[in-house]
């Protein structure tokens, strides 16, 4: 069983209009409401693969209830924990007369040092029916700077291992609590390394540099949008996976990759079927509206569109 950690989960809307005007009404030409937050996304993209999932974080209030809801109406099994405030929103638009959205995040809500304590009791009760960890996001506000880097930990000490998609300080110190797998974007690689990761080169070095703090075992993973993945490997190698397909809804796109490539692992299907798995995910959710959602068949129809190809 795969079990998908969203710390700071979120009610995520797309809404689509004809164009975006400071200052304007307007009025969308269609909606799109689920249960978000990258933690959440991975576990809907992996569930519609067909893998055995739970995932699992911190709610809120009646943005809360509802997620729990809509994940139960999508058949993805769940457990959370609670917390005093109220659940995040995240709204994306998509104007019709351009490409790429306007995106608002809240920050969500303060978790407190007694929230992240019944965080790491559910993660723990989780561990024991547990072939993969995934930790996906924003570390929430009120967090312990160490909050992931102890996730990890725990994850270790029960043998399970954890792939790791998150950002700044939460990112700097969980990389060095032995993920198995870690996956940023170009942009939270940049973060790390203080540098932009402006090119494939650029991502296979910021890749190969987050697999040296790694364990020996461990990969690192950084992803450029519709230019693909550099993907370090445990063995010194770099590849760069790559799909030529580009949709128009992009958001959680890159939690369906993370969603693919764990479902291909936890298959046993190897690297690079599960490479072809995540691209085909990630290029699924994008011509979808709604993060996270995926025509499961039109993901293998992607995944074998796929290339790989060494670097180093």
């Amino acid at each position: 069983m795969i079990i998908c950690v969203a710390a700071n989960p979120s009610v995520d809307k797309l809404f689509e209009v004809d164009e975006v005007t400071v200052g304007a009404i307007h009025r969308p030409l269609a909606f799109v409401q689920v249960p978000g937050g990258k933690g959440l996304n991975v576990a809907r993209a992996a569930h519609a693969l067909g893998a055995d999932v739970t995932a699992t974080g911190l709610l809120a209030g009646h943005a809360g209830r509802w997620i729990e809801e809509a994940l139960a109406a999508e058949g993805v099994s769940a457990r959370f924990a609670w917390i005093d405030g109220e659940t995040r929103a995240s709204l994306s638009v998509a104007a019709r007369d351009h490409e790429g959205l306007t995106e608002f995040y809240e920050a969500g809500a303060d978790v407190g040092s007694e929230g992240w304590t019944l965080l790491e009791d559910l993660v723990g009760a989780l561990l024991g029916d547990a072939t993969w960890l995934t930790i996906s996001g924003n570390a929430p506000p009120g967090a312990p700077r160490d909050g992931y880097a102890r996730l990890v930990e725990m994850a270790r000490d029960a043998g399970v291992p954890v792939a790791l998609d998150a950002r700044d300080e939460a990112l700097e110190v969980a990389v060095g609590s032995g993920p198995e797998l870690v996956k940023v974007n170009a942009e939270e690689a940049g973060a790390l390394f203080g540098t932009a990761i402006d090119s494939i080169r650029a991502a296979a070095d910021a890749a190969a540099a987050i697999r040296d703090r790694l364990p020996s075992s461990a990969a690192a993973i950084v992803t450029r949008g519709a230019e693909g993945a550099v993907v370090a490997s445990a063995d010194g190698s770099v590849v760069h996976a790559r799909l030529y397909a580009r949709g128009s809804y992009p958001v959680g796109s890159g939690d369906a990759f993370l969603g693919g490539l764990i479902t291909g692992l936890e298959g046993g299907e190897g690297w690079d079927p599960a490479l072809r798995l995540a691209l085909g995910a990630a290029a699924a959710n994008a011509e979808m509206a709604g993060a996270g959602r995926l025509d499961p068949a039109r993901a293998g129809v992607l995944a074998g569109e796929a290339s790989i190809l060494p670097l180093r």
